[in-house]
């Protein structure tokens, strides 16, 4: 489960890790309905995104090593790219509307497990 813990609220019932350099470039392309991915990365640093090849517009949670939300990118359209301004050791791939529905904002905390 992934939880906002400084609202209390749910943001995902389940997610898949993405850990592996196959796993983190493959994404969520060519997949046909949006899903909750964890891209897990072995210290903090910027990571420039793509939409390529993904058909639905999602949400992205950029956060530190403590899991605290440093950046957003909300409504993140098909075919673009984004070069986020922070570092962050942990990219959280939401579905759109995800981050306005549980009012989730930079400073958060964010708790799951490392799988």
């Amino acid at each position: 489960m992934l939880k906002n813990k400084t609202r209390n609220k749910v943001l995902a019932k389940t997610s898949k890790p993405c850990k592996s350099h196959l796993s983190k470039a493959i994404g969520l392309m060519f997949s046909i309905k949006p899903k909750t991915l964890i891209f897990t990365f072995n210290k903090e640093k910027i990571v420039p995104l793509h939409m390529f090849f993904v058909f639905y517009p999602i949400d992205v949670l950029f956060l530190d090593k403590n899991k605290k939300i440093v950046e957003i990118k909300e409504n993140f359209k098909p075919f673009t790219l984004h070069n986020p301004k922070n570092k962050a050791q942990y990219i959280i791939e939401l579905p759109k509307g995800t981050i306005k529905q549980t009012k989730t904002g930079i400073g958060d905390t964010i708790s799951f497990k490392k799988e």
